[in-house]
């Protein structure tokens, strides 16, 4: 989905509520804007804790992931993919962890799951006018309807906004 949509926000969600329920769990989050080895330390470090691993290079961490939670039953979100390479590096493929395990893929690009053959893809439409309404009045008023005196203004400023939470969280 487009950015702004909630992808990241339904993605940490989900892993704040089944986290426990996996022998290691990874929210890595930004993909897209990281160095690969920084990911691969990360993830490494995540599940393993409280180790800290330290990665020298790309193919050292690929070959520990798969060495070292090729048997864990693990969680591992990967918000905002921007390529198949990122999912390379990071040793992600469907049999890449132990049984029971679940990868959650967030992306602005529907293409790029579809070469990846994942599972399932949901795609998140923008809020309707109720709920961005609802949500503009939270961050704005903390409460679910706006103030008598900024009803109107509030309405035109989600209708500015397309339904889109960032937008209206910002606004």
């Amino acid at each position: 989905g487009m950015g702004g949509v909630g992808k990241t926000t339904v993605a940490k969600a989900v892993f704040n509520k089944h986290h426990h329920s996996f022998a290691g769990a990874s929210f890595l989050q930004n993909v897209r804007e990281k160095k690969l080895v920084d990911l691969q330390e990360q993830l490494l470090s995540d599940i393993l804790k409280p180790a800290y691993i330290v990665v020298s290079s790309m193919d050292e961490g690929t070959k520990e992931i798969e060495q070292r939670l090729g048997n864990l039953r693990v969680l591992v979100v990967i918000d905002d993919l921007g390529s198949v390479a990122q999912l390379d590096a990071l040793a992600i493929k469907p049999d890449s962890f132990g049984l029971g395990s679940r990868i959650i893929i967030t992306s602005r690009n529907e293409h790029l799951l579809k070469i990846l053959d994942v599972d399932k893809i949901c795609p998140l439409p923008a809020m309707n006018e109720k709920e961005a309404l609802e949500l503009l009045s939270w961050h704005a008023f903390r409460k679910n309807y706006p103030n008598e005196e900024y009803v109107e203004l509030s309405r035109k400023a989600v209708g500015c906004c397309g339904g889109f939470p960032l937008a209206l969280k910002i606004l």
